[in-house]
């Protein structure tokens, strides 16, 4: 039985519809920025699996643990050019709201999209 929820990445999308597949791994992004939309959801739902998956091994990091103090909330995605998609990630702590503004870069990999870093 699936759940009717809104997707986590914000795409007004069902989760079912949208972010779902590619965390059940029955389908990969099709785009950079909808990569970018599932890793987003997957980090707010605790998905660490998805998010070394789909990270390049040579920029990922040993420990993807996340930080259970964080609650990602919100994702704006403020453009999508070629392998670059620039974004704003809001989540909530204890001590407040806060933004992570990125620009990422992602590479073709085997036939997938996967991550790889921040521009500077």
């Amino acid at each position: 039985m699936s759940l009717v929820r809104p997707c986590p990445c914000c795409s007004g999308e069902a989760y079912d519809a949208c972010c779902g597949p590619l965390h059940r791994g029955t389908a990969q992004a099709a785009t950079p920025e909808q990569l970018m939309r599932s890793r987003f959801a997957a980090y707010a739902l605790g998905d660490v699996d998805h998010v070394f998956r789909t990270w390049h091994p040579r920029t990922r990091p040993d420990d993807l643990s996340p930080d259970p103090r964080l609650t990602w909330t919100r994702l704006e995605v403020l453009d999508a050019t070629g392998d670059e998609v620039e974004f704003r990630a809001h989540y909530e702590t204890s001590a407040g709201p806060g933004v992570l503004h990125e620009r990422s870069v992602f590479e073709r990999r085997g036939g997938r999209w996967v991550y790889v870093s921040a521009v500077d």
